[in-house]
């Protein structure tokens, strides 16, 4: 007997979350999502190949998150409209077209578009987790959108470490190769396993599209927790777009130290799942206002580490900023998801879409400030996007506002 799309959902138990399909989600989420950072430990022998100017390498980056973020405005709304596992795919198929370009790319030209096209596709990402949030109960869905965010943050952490590895060894173009491979294996695997949803009710792309400013306007937690996670990314890209040029100009490190150094700084994607339990215990307020902290002092000790040229010190910058980070973007997700299940998809889609223009402006500006002020103008300028979100933190003690304000 068939059913209706529009008004059947996938019911929020069946196939449902077992402990295999939530790691398939996990995996599926860390290597959509790892294809938009492989680029930035290999800044320096990309723009090497490209003719990049040093000052201009951050454009590599700022390229593949442009994407994203348009992806994220025009792409991960459709998850309210369209059957989900549908998407998914089509977007993770122009994810292996983009990597093939990428590794066949011979100017900076053909590089940057495929890295665009990259970066749109990887937003499947993004369809996946809220996907995986709808058939979460209530009860546990911090502690699922943490256990997945676990693996969306892996595949962040570890893309670098992966990334340099494979660069060492067989050039950087076999990096892109590997993952159109890995990409390409993964798309049926999903296809095959993950449940049908469709939306509860479609209303056509236009109107969904055209929904967007008026839900950017009545949900107040959006705005707020987007620019808490803005400026914590926007650190977060500053850090790590600078750190490799950090690495091999004044420590002499090669792409193997460079990746052992990356490795180390995964040890942040640990926080995410204890990140999801702390927000079902009703502690997301307290919990945001410590991972801020703990963001401003990553740069802190940072900034001393190299000062007094330590390297273990710069290690724990990097996973004091990593865990910071991604325990604000658990918090704030598992808020969001609280809200209008209908609206899930938009709602994700305008929250990570800020969150990306963000990461692109900052990874440009990484670049020129450490080519042009070093590692202090990089510290000052990660820290100050930190001290933007405490004082906009500090806000909420001042007036309390409604998460969705009156229709």
């Amino acid at each position: 007997m068939s059913r209706s799309p529009a008004s059947h959902p996938a019911p929020p138990h069946a196939p449902g979350l077992s402990p295999a399909l939530t790691w398939l989600f996990a995996i599926a989420c860390g290597l959509s999502v790892a294809n938009i950072y492989y680029a930035q430990p290999l800044l320096d022998p990309i723009a090497g190949t490209l003719d990049l100017h040093a000052g201009l390498a951050g454009l590599i980056m700022t390229l593949t998150q442009l994407g994203y973020g348009l992806g994220l405005l025009l792409i991960v709304p459709l998850a309210d409209v369209v059957e989900n596992r549908r998407l998914i795919a089509m977007a993770l198929i122009g994810v292996v077209l983009g990597l093939i370009g990428i590794s066949l790319s011979d100017s900076a030209a053909t590089f940057l578009l495929a890295s665009f096209l990259v970066g749109s596709g990887a937003v499947a990402t993004q369809v996946l987790v809220p996907f995986a949030s709808h058939l979460a109960p209530e009860a546990t869905r911090g502690k699922v959108v943490g256990n997945i965010m676990a693996g969306l943050l892996a595949g962040i952490m570890l893309a670098r470490p992966f990334s340099s590895i494979v660069a060492a060894a067989l050039g950087w173009r076999a990096v892109f190769a590997v993952s159109a491979v890995m990409i390409a294996v993964l798309i049926p695997v999903l296809w095959r396993v993950l449940p049908q949803r469709h939306p509860h009710a479609s209303v056509g792309y236009m109107r969904t599209m055209g929904s967007l400013p008026v839900i950017v306007l009545r949900t107040p937690l959006l705005r707020r927790r987007g620019l808490y996670q803005g400026m914590m990314f926007s650190a977060f890209q500053t850090f790590w777009t600078a750190v490799p040029m950090l690495l091999a100009h004044t420590f002499g490190f090669g792409q193997g130290g460079i990746a052992a150094f990356a490795l180390a700084g995964a040890a942040g994607a640990l926080a995410a799942p204890w990140s999801g339990r702390l927000a079902d215990r009703g502690l997301t307020r307290p919990a945001t206002g410590w991972a801020m902290a703990a963001g401003l002092a990553s740069f802190v000790i940072g900034a001393l580490s190299v000062r007094f040229h330590s390297i273990a010190g710069l290690v724990l910058a990097g996973v004091l900023l990593d865990g910071a980070v991604q325990l604000c973007q658990v918090l704030n997700l598992r808020s969001l998801y609280m809200l209008a299940p209908e609206l899930r998809g938009r709602l994700n889609g305008l929250y990570m879409t800020f969150i990306f223009l963000c990461a692109a402006v900052s990874s440009a500006l990484a670049a020129a400030v450490y080519a042009f002020h070093g590692w202090t103008g990089v510290s000052l300028l990660g820290g100050g996007y930190v001290a933007v979100a405490l004082v906009l933190y500090a806000t909420e003690f001042v007036r309390r506002e409604p998460a969705l304000s009156p229709s």
